[in-house]
């Protein structure tokens, strides 16, 4: 049995998280401009590769939320007659897009921190470069616990992925500090190149880490196994149905995709058999608020055949 898609932006289940993702990528757009303008200005005064690093990485975060900020738009557009599964599809695509640029961030880090190996460059204003990284800090650990808060409200992929660098960014701009504090002492030239490389391998790793999960959400990867776990068990709750099978799930943005086959007495009568899909389905959905849901009866005793999808 199934029902038409749930309408993930205009339903009541969702309006409010759909608001609260509008609401994240729109704050790290904000966030990006401001950072990536005090940072240029404690650059260009100080002349810090690490510093220079953390610059480039808020340009690319900039890209990065400004592709998120189009792409959740988008994602919460409601199925229409083409699209008859949603449009949730572009979360992970944004997040793929991330990826990319959080890796080129990293690579033009590595570049610039082993030119000033060979050729150090002195820092200056060393008080100046520490105060905008302090402030950085701040604003993006405000950010990222927003960000947070969205993510438990709504499992997003693309928020995810940008609270994942932004998280990062933390650790970067305390990299920071210590490369300028240590960069201003005689014989620790290298300090300031030396962290900006280590700053890169971080920034790689969370750019795979973006990546994976958003092939795992294009690729219709199961939903975690304890939900698949608790569909399970308030399935097979049911007095009147005797197991479940053919279990399959997927998420796409905001909406979850739950199938299944119960099998149940073959001497029920057709309305009888709806009744239980009926039931079935409600405590389903009262577990996993606007999923989608299709379930198929099977009567018990009936040998049937279900080939895997692509098999």
């Amino acid at each position: 049995m199934a029902r038409p898609p749930a309408q993930s932006v205009t339903s009541d289940v969702t309006r409010d998280p759909a608001r609260l993702m509008r609401l994240a990528t729109g704050a790290a757009v904000l966030c990006a401009l401001l950072l990536i303008a005090v940072k240029t200005y404690a650059y260009t005064r100080t002349g810090s590769v690490a510093l220079l690093s953390s610059l480039a990485d808020s340009a690319l975060d900039l890209l990065a939320s400004g592709l998120n900020f189009i792409a959740i738009r988008v994602a919460l557009t409601p199925a229409d007659d083409l699209h008859r599964f949603g449009h949730g599809k572009a979360e992970p695509l944004s997040g793929l897009a991330q990826a990319a640029f959080v890796a080129g961030s990293a690579v033009l880090i590595v570049v610039q921190a082993i030119s000033h190996l060979h050729e150090p460059a002195p820092v200056t204003e060393v008080s100046l470069g520490i105060g905008v990284t302090v402030f950085s800090i701040a604003v993006t650990l405000a950010l990222v616990l927003f960000q947070r808060y969205v993510i438990a409200r709504t499992s997003s992929v693309a928020i995810s992925a940008d609270a994942l660098h932004y998280a990062g960014d933390l650790l970067l701009n305390a990299s920071v500090i210590a490369a300028l504090v240590l960069s201003s002492q005689p014989g620790f030239g290298w300090a300031d190149p030396v962290f900006a490389l280590g700053i890169s391998a971080f920034i790689l790793v969370n750019a795979v880490r973006i990546a994976v999960r958003s092939v795992d959400a294009l690729m219709d990867r199961e939903l975690p196994a304890e939900d698949r776990e608790r569909i399970l068990a308030v399935a097979e709750k049911h007095p009147k149905v005797k197991r479940v099978h053919e279990l399959r799930t997927r998420s796409s943005g905001l909406q979850k995709f739950i199938q299944m086959h119960i099998v149940m007495d073959p001497g029920l009568t057709l309305l009888e058999a709806h009744r239980i899909c009926d039931d079935v389905e409600k405590a389903v959905e009262a577990e996993f608020p606007g999923a989608d849901i299709i379930i198929h009866e099977d009567p018990d005793g009936i040998p049937e055949y279900h080939p895997r999808v692509g098999g």
